[in-house]
């Protein structure tokens, strides 16, 4: 049973007003992220979807996955995607000290910089399954990190969710100015290739761009 709701509850953010949670904004403007790739079976179809409806997103990309498919990770880039960092090995920052947190996000770190085309100046941070220690957040927000969370989450990932659940996840909860989480991994697949058209078409209807995140 999950924890988190689809939608963060506004007290939530102000409980960490540090990390990014959405937008203010009063044009239709949404942020779509992916999390957990590079991934060859799954992270091209994203990107071929996104281009359909001239959407750009951000990826929140393994530093272990950029590693293994460097070509890519140059690929997402190349098509006008925004990078973040989501740790070299998917860590759970409440289970993992904070010195070995920050060693595993900097190796990411390495992975991003060796393999980017050009130097990405940006330095966006989303912790795996949301969970970081208030010690390992202000130790990122030091080095110039921006911690990126979300407005609404999909659970895609989650195998008893129906496809249906996971559209409806996405449609019913996200406004102006929101951020989005679905995955491009294989364990997501099936619901996140049934949304994220459903998703793009829905809101593109209705006026709706599509950015990556921009500081």
């Amino acid at each position: 049973m999950k924890l988190v709701p689809v939608k963060i509850p506004s007290i939530i953010k102000r409980i960490f007003p540090n990390y990014v949670w959405d937008f203010s904004s009063s044009s239709k403007v949404i942020y779509l992220t992916f999390d957990d790739g590079p991934t060859p079976e799954i992270t091209p179809w994203v990107l071929d979807v996104l281009e359909t409806y001239n959407a750009k997103a951000t990826f929140f990309c393994i530093g272990d996955n950029i590693n293994r498919h460097p070509s890519l990770f140059r690929d997402v880039i190349a098509r006008g995607h925004a990078i973040g960092n989501h740790t070299q090995n998917h860590l759970r920052g409440w289970n993992t000290a904070t010195p070995l947190y920050i060693e595993n996000t900097l190796k990411a770190q390495d992975a991003i910089d060796r393999h980017a085309p050009s130097p990405i100046t940006t330095k966006l941070f989303r912790p795996p399954y949301g969970q970081i220690k208030p010690s390992q957040g202000r130790a990122l927000l030091q080095m110039g990190y921006k911690i990126i969370m979300w407005s609404v989450i999909t659970f895609d990932w989650e195998d008893y969710l129906t496809k249906a659940r996971c559209l409806d996840n996405a449609i019913k909860h996200t406004k102006d100015g929101n951020i989005i989480v679905f995955h491009d991994s294989v364990k997501a697949s099936k619901n996140m290739m049934h949304a994220l058209p459903e998703v793009l078409k829905h809101f593109s209807e209705r006026g709706y761009t599509f950015k990556a995140l921009s500081f």
